[in-house]
């Protein structure tokens, strides 16, 4: 019974795994967009 329990944890861990790289492949070009713009405004802060 503990070691079917165990796999079903590992099966959800690798769906939502599976799910994250899935979003991050489909976003991929506005998740870069915002970090190239959030660098780009970092270094044009000026003190």
């Amino acid at each position: 019974m503990k070691n079917n329990k165990k796999g079903m944890e590992m099966v959800q861990v690798a769906i939502l795994v599976a799910i994250a790289i899935g979003l991050g492949l489909l976003f991929r070009e506005h998740i870069t967009n915002f970090i190239e713009d959030t660098f780009a405004s970092l270094t044009q802060v000026r003190f």
